[in-house]
């Protein structure tokens, strides 16, 4: 079995995950969830007065790109 690493963004709503985006699974494929909180605790006072969305913006930028 071919193991691939893969991130995507998803939003679970009403007791379902919903993908944010495409991925290249077949129908019936298993795949692993890993819940990752962003932690903005890190960056407090380093941005000045940054909001925590303003910190999670910053940490999604840094982190995933």
């Amino acid at each position: 079995m071919k193991r691939v690493s893969l991130t995507v963004k998803a939003i679970y709503e009403k007791s379902v995950l919903k993908l944010l985006e495409k991925v290249d699974l077949k129908d019936g494929e298993e795949v692993v969830v890993v819940r990752r909180k962003p932690n903005v605790d890190k960056f407090i006072g380093i941005l000045g007065k940054a909001s925590a969305k303003e910190l999670e913006a910053y940490e999604e930028e840094v982190y995933n790109h």
